[in-house]
């Protein structure tokens, strides 16, 4: 045999190498620890005043807890019961403020729309009740809502979305809302996340919407004697309910008018379990990304490569490195996606994207996401998803069982803090055990519920858990102080909804929780510095020129908001803030579509640069700069007839 001396070193420099791999991964996937001086500090920013949630305006004698399911999946009707909780907030009844909310509450099966507490009892809560359309309330179940004008008359309208029909328009008229459908399909889908979005560049708001059990299934009919079939692969599993893309226009007839852009999406995107989506302009072409957040299969990062009329998409995927394990590369996760958002985390100037998954310390350990930009956008032409996996070096990697994820400025210092919601059901035996084995069980098994352990009434998976609440330390990572800060209460939640519903300037926030009262959040802190708050809107006929009105003034002529409008605001120092019109990404909580930026220590006297960018009703790309002072502000975006660039 013969001594290779070089051959040696090389392979024990490799072994080296990938010790301090190893080594430095240990490093930055400790939890995140800060001494007690600093946490103190840190909370003191902070403080939330917990307010009562309405109860649903039913009996309460009728109210359940746990759904009735068909016969096949009765041995598991608390898993397939543990969803429904939702909440929207937006400014419906047109005072000025995003006060109003609506609250999808599963005891009693009700979507209501009501004033958020604490902004007095300005209306009594309206029930939407889709009849006189079809609706069979003994098969069928709200599962959240997304506020926006669907049929472009200046005034907010409610979507809401079910399981076991399709999605119905309550459009506004005076003081009720008017049920409208926006598919004539007659099928049965299940759906779990919709948002609205100018998917194809034309103008006009789309709908993206997200469905999880097979379209067509029978899950709420007790009646139905048939077979159920879950997913095929804890990981890999496509056999979901199909997602779609319903093209907007305006409105026809008095109703809402969504054509299915057919083919839009291929089935690799499309037959996912899909719970979130998130849909924003990444590259900055005014056109949005989608962001398809799959319970059982990898997550779908859609490039936006529309023309008007014509949706069209490419799906990226990151690149993995020497130490990047498969799964924390984007498109190539085998977790279970469950919340999206957007916002600047890495303050590069562009959007990085936050991903709740479940990541519960000795559970399913997986790993939530922070997707931190890398800065190459032109990748994206390329099939390559520009991000990185940053979550366990910033300390956001896990928390426990986690559904809706926000990123908001909740003291205005300029800084992002995240939420997320937390727990699936909650009981007193613990079914955690039994759930591993599941997840390790050859998928072969799955799709039979009869191969399942019990999840039933009784029975515990993360039920006692709370809402983290993440800020920023003075490592660049990120701590959790819900207890700290007033939100640690314990709850199984599912929706988060963010607003500056007193017009103070700090956002507050509602949580919708399952199968118990939820709860709202007014948040008085003492701010760490001054806010600018922008409301953008379009008017519904040609206007030449911007107009920067008081938010609280009566408007000047009907407006709808500006989904997908982009906005930068550079400070004194030279850094640069970004944020966009949300038209209700998310799993089942959708923020209002009120542009929030904390801004630090910025004299009150300021002025900042305000870049905006925004298609017009016609589709044109417009780009203007304003000089405005900080505080709340309705922008209306001009679009002269003749369109163009400007």
């Amino acid at each position: 045999m013969t001594f290779d001396a070089a051959s040696l070193g090389r392979a024990h420099a490799r072994r080296a190498a990938a010790v301090a791999a190893i080594a430095g991964l240990a490093f930055v996937t400790r939890p995140s620890t800060i001494a007690d001086s600093e946490r103190m500090a840190l909370a003191s920013r902070f403080h939330f005043t917990e307010l009562a949630m309405p109860d649903p305006p039913t009996d309460p004698s009728t109210w359940k807890s746990v759904r009735s399911v068909c016969p096949s999946l009765a041995r598991i009707s608390s898993w397939i019961s543990s969803v429904g909780a939702a909440v929207s907030v937006g400014d419906l009844d047109g005072d000025g403020l995003a006060n109003d909310l609506v609250h999808v509450d599963p005891r009693a099966d009700t979507a209501v729309v009501e004033p958020a507490p604490g902004t007095g009892s300005r209306y009594a809560p309206i029930v939407l009740d889709p009849r006189p359309l079809p609706f069979d309330s003994a098969t069928t179940a709200p599962m959240g809502s997304v506020i926006g004008d669907l049929d472009e008359d200046g005034r907010e309208d409610v979507l809401v979305y079910y399981w076991g029909r399709t999605p119905v328009a309550f459009l506004r008229r005076g003081d009720r809302y008017e049920p409208c459908e926006v598919s004539t399909s007659g099928e049965r889908w299940f759906t779990n996340t919709a948002t609205l979005a100018d998917v194809d560049g034309d103008g006009h708001a789309d709908l993206v919407v997200g469905n999880y059990f097979p379209d067509g299934a029978h899950v709420l009919d007790a009646a139905w004697t048939g077979p159920a079939e879950m997913q095929a692969s804890m990981s890999r599993s496509w056999n979901g309910g199909k997602n779609r893309i319903l093209l907007g226009s305006r409105a026809s007839d008095g109703c809402v008018k969504f054509d299915e852009a057919v083919g839009a999406l291929d089935d690799a995107v499309a037959m996912g379990w899909t719970l979130a989506i998130g849909a924003a302009d990444l590259d900055g072409d005014l056109l949005p990304e989608i962001y398809f957040a799959n319970d059982f299969g990898m997550d779908r990062l859609l490039h936006n490569r529309s023309t008007p009329g014509h949706p069209s998409f490419a799906t990226l995927e990151g690149r993995r490195g020497f130490a990047t394990p498969s799964s924390s590369v984007l498109g190539r996760d085998s977790f279970k996606g469950m919340g999206v958002d957007f916002g600047d985390v890495n303050g590069d100037g562009l959007l990085d994207i936050y991903v709740s998954n479940i990541a519960g310390e000795f559970q399913l350990l997986e790993s939530h996401f922070l997707w931190a930009s890398t800065g190459d956008v032109s990748a994206m032409k390329r099939g390559v998803a520009p991000y990185v996996n940053a979550s366990e070096a910033l300390g956001l990697s896990r928390s426990g069982w986690a559904w809706d994820c926000k990123l908001a400025d909740f003291d205005d210092d300029g800084t992002l803090e995240a939420m997320q919601t937390t727990g699936f059901v909650r009981g007193t035996t613990n079914r955690w055990p039994e759930l591993q084995e599941l997840a390790m069980a050859n998928d072969w098994w799955l799709a039979e519920p009869r191969a399942w352990p019990r999840f039933q009434p009784g029975d515990d998976v993360s039920g006692d858990i709370r809402i983290p609440f993440f800020v920023r330390g003075s490592d660049a990572r990120f701590v959790d102080l819900a207890r700290e800060v007033g939100l640690g209460a314990v709850q199984v939640s599912r929706g988060i909804a963010i607003a500056d519903v007193d017009g103070d300037g700090d956002p507050d926030l509602a949580v919708a929780n399952q199968w118990e009262p939820s709860r709202f959040y007014r948040n008085d802190a003492s701010p760490a510095g001054a806010f600018l708050g922008l409301r953008l809107v379009l008017p519904l006929e040609p206007e030449p020129t911007s107009v920067v009105d008081d938010l609280r003034l009566p408007s000047r002529a009907p407006a709808r908001p500006a989904i997908g409008a982009e906005v930068a605001v550079t400070l004194p120092n030279g850094r640069r803030l970004v944020s966009q019109v949300d038209g209700g990404s998310g799993h089942s909580g959708r923020r209002s579509s009120d542009v929030h930026f904390g801004l630090g220590k910025v004299p009150a006297s300021s002025r900042l640069k305000v870049e905006i960018a925004w298609r017009d009703p016609l589709g044109t790309p417009h780009r203007e700069t304003l000089d405005l002072a900080p505080g709340w502000r309705v922008v209306r975006l001009g679009w002269p007839r003749s369109g163009g660039e400007r």
